[in-house]
């Protein structure tokens, strides 16, 4: 803790005793919102997720318990952080191989990802990077970096840069060179961010007609709230692609796949190197639903640069760029239909038939 945290923080207890056991929570309720429950209760900052019938606050404990006792309230969850699934052991040797694996050049001759809308929920995207154009997007951590989607820690443009870097003869390109890229900022320069942003990216997601949502992004805490904002963009047609972790130990019979990949209404995405195997870290469970290439994948970077990462967070842009081509070739496709192309297309790996590393195996076009 710096100093000047430090000061902060002696300030805060001086100026502001009575909200020391505050903690952000998310609450769900029954029906119509009620703001008078809100007033009865002195909560007066708070953001609602009115699509899902959800609302967060930062609450004290105290007044969680006496919430908890109103009849019109759903239930009370702790907003919990989400984080960035790059795996933070590194090779120096740097391998561009993702794209072809999954066979985007070959798709190139009749789709390019045109016409399709693929948000992006990370860290933001670089603005100004020159292999990336991105088409709009928004900022939802706060006030922090006054409603700029521009990235500050490099995880968002990486993984932009697999969907939809320029096909320009420069640095890399994407699977879907010409899908339309949407920053929505839902983690911090630390590469967290809480469940709440990360509810009101997929709303933001859904109301801007979004035809993919893809998220690296993980936790290993259960939200009912995030749970239902997944299933209500679902059940609007969103397609949802989420890494699966990278929290994976190399026993089949375990399941350590994070949220929300672990949903219902989510692609579940596993990694792979080079050789088509799994890395020990990758996650695994019955949820994944497809394998990608996640090692030593180089892509676009902070300050107009590239680099090479690793992880389950690499991996989801692939499928997400693959959804893109198939979409943009096949637009009348519906979510669940997209889907079912997309496992039925797969490259089996591994055990025969679907299984708890690779699912339904590599996702080519």
């Amino acid at each position: 803790m710096t100093i000047k945290t430090i000061l902060l923080a002696v300030m805060i207890v001086v100026s502001f005793s009575l909200a020391v056991d505050a903690k952000p929570v998310i609450v769900g309720y029954n029906g119509n919102f009620d703001s008078a429950i809100l007033e009865k209760h002195n909560i007066s900052n708070y953001t609602l997720h009115k699509e899902i019938n959800v609302f967060s606050a930062d609450i004290s404990e105290s007044t969680i318990d006496e919430l908890a006792c109103e009849k019109k309230i759903r239930y009370i969850e702790d907003d919990v952080l989400v984080s960035v699934e790059k795996n933070n052991v590194q090779s120096s040797q740097v391998i561009d191989w993702g794209v072809s694996v999954v066979n985007a050049p070959s798709a190139w001759t009749n789709s390019t990802g045109y016409g399709i809308r693929v948000a992006v929920l990370d860290t933001g995207i670089s603005k100004k990077h020159p292999d990336l154009r991105v088409a709009g997007g928004v900022n939802l951590v706060g006030d922090t970096y006054n409603n700029k989607w521009d990235d500050d820690n490099g995880h968002g443009t990486h993984v932009a840069g697999i969907i939809g870097a320029c096909n320009n003869s420069v640095g890399v390109v994407g699977v879907a060179y010409d899908s339309e890229l949407y920053a929505v900022k839902v983690l911090g320069s630390n590469g967290n961010g809480r469940i709440s942003d990360v509810i009101e990216g997929i709303e933001w997601a859904v109301a801007n007609d979004m035809d993919i949502i893809s998220m690296s992004i993980g936790t290993t805490s259960y939200s009912q709230a995030l749970e239902e904002a997944c299933d209500y963009a679902y059940s609007s047609d969103a397609l949802l692609v989420s890494a699966a972790g990278n929290s994976g130990d190399g026993d089949l019979a375990s399941d350590n796949v994070e949220y929300p990949a672990k949903f219902d209404s989510a692609i579940a995405v596993s990694a792979i190197d080079h050789t088509g195997v799994a890395p020990l870290w990758s996650s695994e469970g019955n949820e994944v639903e497809l394998a990608a290439p996640g090692v030593d994948i180089y892509s676009t970077y902070l300050s107009g640069g590239y680099a090479t990462e690793s992880g389950t967070s690499m991996a989801t842009p692939f499928v997400s760029g693959i959804a893109a081509l198939v979409k943009s070739e096949n637009p009348s496709l519906s979510s669940q239909e997209l889907r079912n192309l997309l496992c039925s297309s797969a490259v089996d790996l591994g055990n025969s038939g679907k299984d708890s590393v690779y699912g339904y195996g590599l996702a080519t076009v």
